[in-house]
């Protein structure tokens, strides 16, 4: 699951890789989409741990035909949602990035990076759907293949669509997208191919895609919390955005750079957090409770330390790391600051995903979306305002708001999770 999540992020590191040879404008386009495509993770990710609470409970109680059920359920929902997202965000890709807060240069640029993105959602939707569902039932290793080919397609796709290489056309940034919704795309169809073939842990078969009421408002039920968690996570993260962008694209770019190394150390950390909530799940159907608590807590002592070591690597290097996509000035400075500062706090994430993970695993949604929403609404957003408008610290100010509430994050969770209210959830 590590090795998979760090497949997830190699998207985000490859496109901003290729994109930032374009300019200032082109990286802040990319940033500002991804702020927004965040909503999108939000409700896929939120679906997952639905569907990865109930596909993991069926397992552990050695019903695989309850688990191919669960999972023919999630393909209807996604369909539905990937088409309204689509259209949507084809059809308003300019407006979003003027609610976003940017220039007209960046606008220009970045509109069909946007539009083809949102448009080809269903790329992302059953990406993280299907997969949620092999995790759950143990095959993570099908997960990780599919996002080998995704991500193989993809690398090869970017240069050639952006720059215009041999036959191909030159797209500029809209070539990135259309080179990752591509390689998604071909992920996906081999998660079709293997989930159909009946070769898992998940027996699947077409009588599985007979719609059962019943089953859809329970997965929706308890992804419920897990999309609250997300939204009300990506929408601060929109909302820190949005205050970086008072401070022009510079800062705006900087900021998206920091990001992406962000991704690419914390999704395979995220991954640990899977396992646990792949764990605490089977092991609650199969009636051992205290083992899925001992999951948890051996999964956060490892995440921990992998996550310390991260965290040291990008206090050291921060400046060659952002070096790396730029060499201008403003952009250097900001994003080596940026990686400092959230470096700082990665102990302290670490422990925290993994506590959230495991009581999704439970089917427990409910507990972490009300604790996202007090340290991201009730203190993120107005802490990162009040530092960067009325200090002298800047874009700085919302960086360090941002270690601040997911430090508080991990705090509450930790309480939460030992009460083991968790334990008793069904699924």
């Amino acid at each position: 699951m590590m090795l998979e999540m760090a497949m997830e992020s190699v998207f985000a590191v490859v496109d901003i890789a290729f994109v930032s040879r374009l300019g200032t404008d082109a990286v802040a386009a990319v940033g500002i989409t991804e702020a927004l495509i965040t909503v999108l993770y939000g409700i896929a990710i939120g679906l997952g741990m639905g569907l990865t609470a109930m596909v993991s409970r069926r397992i552990g109680a050695k019903n695989p035909e309850g688990a191919a059920a669960v999972t023919g359920q999630s393909i209807w929902l996604g369909a539905v949602i990937s088409v309204v997202i689509g259209v949507a965000g084809v059809m308003y890709a300019r407006e979003l990035l003027e609610i976003m807060g940017a220039s007209q240069g960046v606008i220009e640029t970045g509109q069909g990076f946007t539009a083809v993105l949102l448009g080809g959602s269903f790329s992302i939707i059953y990406l993280f759907l299907l997969n949620a569902a092999f995790r759950g039932a143990g095959d993570a290793t099908v997960a990780l293949r599919s996002l080998w080919v995704a991500n193989g397609i993809n690398i090869v796709l970017d240069p050639c669509l952006i720059f215009g290489l041999g036959p191909f056309p030159e797209l500029g940034v809209t070539g990135a997208a259309v080179a990752t919704t591509i390689g998604r795309g071909v992920g996906i169809l081999y998660q079709f191919w293997y989930l159909l073939g009946g070769k898992g842990r998940i027996a699947f078969g077409a009588r599985h895609l007979r719609p059962v009421p019943k089953l859809i408002v329970r997965l929706i039920r308890i992804s419920i919390g897990g999309i609250g968690q997300f939204l009300i996570a990506t929408a601060s993260w929109i909302g820190v955005m949005r205050i970086v962008s008072m401070y022009g694209s510079a800062a705006i770019a900087a900021y998206t750079i920091a990001l992406r190394m962000m991704e690419f150390t914390f999704l395979p950390a995220w991954g640990l957090g899977n396992a646990a909530a792949t764990l605490v799940g089977q092991n609650l159907g199969a009636g051992h409770p205290d083992r899925a608590e001992q999951s948890a807590w051996r999964a956060a002592a490892y995440n921990a330390a992998f996550m310390t070591l991260a965290g040291m690597l990008l206090l050291f290097f921060a400046h060659d790391i952002t070096g790396l996509f730029t060499t201008e000035a403003d952009v250097l400075r900001w994003g080596t600051s940026c990686l400092r500062i959230l470096g700082l706090g990665f102990p302290m994430y670490a422990v925290g995903m993994v506590m959230i993970q495991a009581m999704n695993g439970a089917g427990d949604t409910a507990s972490p979306a009300a604790l996202n929403l007090i340290c991201f609404w009730l203190v993120q957003i107005p802490l990162a305002y009040l530092l960067a408008t009325r200090t002298t610290l800047e874009p700085n100010g919302a960086f360090i708001a941002i270690v601040v509430s997911e430090s508080l994050l991990t705090v509450l969770s930790v309480v939460v999770f030992h009460r083991g209210t968790w334990k008793t959830h069904a699924a």
